[in-house]
């Protein structure tokens, strides 16, 4: 069954480590876990190219990158915010 889900990630900045919300469709793979499908917004901006979380340099990271690595994951969904079911 597919579900839209918002959660919290890290991403890797030239200032360290970042929070993102991540917005993702996902299929429920058992009761509690579900698996990332397609990433639809990065911080409430497409995931294409790169982003910055403040405008700044040192705060920019590769979006596209982020959003092939979160395709396929497994997330607890007792962890995640469920949008549409």
């Amino acid at each position: 069954m597919k579900m839209l889900i918002e959660y919290s990630a890290s991403v890797f900045t030239p200032a360290g480590w970042r929070n993102v919300t991540i917005t993702a469709d996902a299929e429920r793979i058992s009761a509690g876990m579900g698996r990332v499908v397609s990433v639809r917004a990065i911080d409430g901006s497409s995931p294409v190219g790169t982003l910055s979380r403040t405008g700044a340099r040192r705060q920019e990271y590769h979006a596209s990158g982020v959003a092939s690595r979160e395709v396929g994951a497994r997330k607890r969904l007792s962890a995640c915010r469920i949008i549409e079911d």
